[in-house]
């Protein structure tokens, strides 16, 4: 019923949010006599943030058009490589005839789309061949098409390389950086040529146990039954995958926005005031970030559930018990360069629980172990924002590069 409820609700919102509407327009019109007032620009700004509030977003776009290669700008158009049931490999084909290395960025499926790492895509767009997983809806697929859990996202990641090539270099973001690991053991023991060249992880929770966070603590403190009875929902019939047991994707919402309630009210009383004093810059870019931050998608139950049993309660990667499909995970058969990032405030994925990984690849050889904690960023700042562009970035381009031997 949880899932029907929310719907109630959005649907109660709906008179709310066009009064809102209505009210903002009236008090932004040049034909208002009220409209350059302090009365009438709190109006409307108070309108407008109510509107947004109760409005649904919809899956936003890249709208990555152009990039600068070198000295020259040119366009970068969106191809599909891969139409899968649950997700789709997408490439952002540039203009011009100059090669560099091949990336695949592994998108989170943690309740956010893909266009969440815009800023990643766009900062790697001027130096690299950029491929990301574009995660689908889980609301939006239909029971036909069957079950989506963590062995498939393993699958996807595998299949995914497998196309692109025995050149391929992997960055995973976040909640990806467990099944790429473990994608890259599978292909590493099998000796298979496409197999990456070599594997970013940026803010993953390879081990959990170090430096405990609290969605680690959530997942410790309540048993499998908890999560099955208070999280997981069934899709309404109003939608393509209706029937279809899922982790609402507002309700991981409600959750990261819980963990930091002061910075987003905050936020949006900035947002009341530079709207009343004019300030176009600063409010467009608060509406650009929550018109993505608003945006999430529904996860299937099943992957929801065996990620919380195998990676936050079990911990199945660091402790070597992880089998999937009957295949054991083993990440001692990587030998490829590895590349880990964290960020000394994230509360998501603490620190050292990504560069755990390295400990789990004594194979590797020493010199193509790269470890970067990054001062004062938290989760996001791992891979958006201006420290993401002008710190982080420059050493993951020069890590791809020096493993890029063609």
């Amino acid at each position: 019923m949880l899932y029907q409820a929310y719907e109630f609700q959005r649907q109660l919102a709906t008179p709310v949010r066009l009064w809102a509407n209505m009210l903002e327009q009236a008090y932004s019109s040049p034909y208002n006599p009220w409209a350059d007032t302090w009365f009438g620009k709190s109006v409307a700004a108070g309108a407008e943030i109510v509107a947004r509030l109760t409005q649904t977003y919809a899956k936003p776009a890249f709208g990555l058009s152009t990039t600068q290669v070198g000295d020259e700008v040119v366009a970068v158009n969106e191809e599909i490589l891969l139409r899968k049931p649950f997700g789709q490999l997408l490439h952002f084909r540039r203009d011009t005839t100059r090669r560099d290395p091949k990336v695949l960025v592994v998108a989170p499926m943690s309740g956010h789309f893909a266009t969440l790492l815009r800023g990643t895509v766009e900062a790697l767009l001027p130096d690299h061949d950029v491929h990301i997983t574009d995660w689908i809806d889980a609301r939006e697929v239909p029971l036909s098409q069957g079950n989506f859990d963590l062995n498939d996202y393993i699958d996807y990641v595998i299949e995914f390389c497998r196309y692109l090539g025995p050149d391929v270099h992997v960055i995973a973001v976040c909640q990806p950086s467990v099944p790429v690991m473990a994608a890259a053991s599978l292909m590493a023991e099998a000796k298979d040529p496409r197999q990456p060249k070599s594997i970013t992880l940026m803010g993953g929770p390879i081990d959990t146990r170090e430096s405990p966070t609290v969605p680690n603590d959530l997942a410790m403190r309540n048993s499998m039954m908890w999560f099955r009875q208070n999280v997981i929902s069934t899709v309404p019939l109003n939608y393509p995958g209706a029937l279809r047991r899922v982790y609402p994707g507002f309700l991981q919402l409600t959750s990261f926005i819980s963990m930091n309630l002061d910075r987003h009210v905050n936020a949006h009383m900035r947002q009341f005031e530079h709207l009343i004093k004019g300030d176009d810059d600063s409010s467009s870019s608060h509406r650009a970030f929550y018109d993505e931050y608003l945006a999430v998608m529904d996860l299937t139950a099943e992957f929801y559930l065996q990620t919380i049993q195998v990676v936050f309660k079990e911990h199945q990667l660091p402790r070597g018990t992880w089998v999937s499909r009957g295949r054991k995970i083993d990440p001692s058969f990587i030998e490829t360069a590895l590349m880990t990032v964290e960020g000394e405030l994230d509360d998501i994925s603490g620190v050292g629980q990504t560069k755990a990984a390295h400990t789990l690849t004594p194979n590797i050889p020493g010199a193509r172990h790269v470890h970067w904690e990054q001062p004062r960023v938290g989760h996001y700042g791992i891979f958006n924002g201006r420290k993401w562009r002008e710190q982080i970035m420059p050493r993951v381009r020069a890590f791809i590069r020096e493993n890029d031997v063609r």
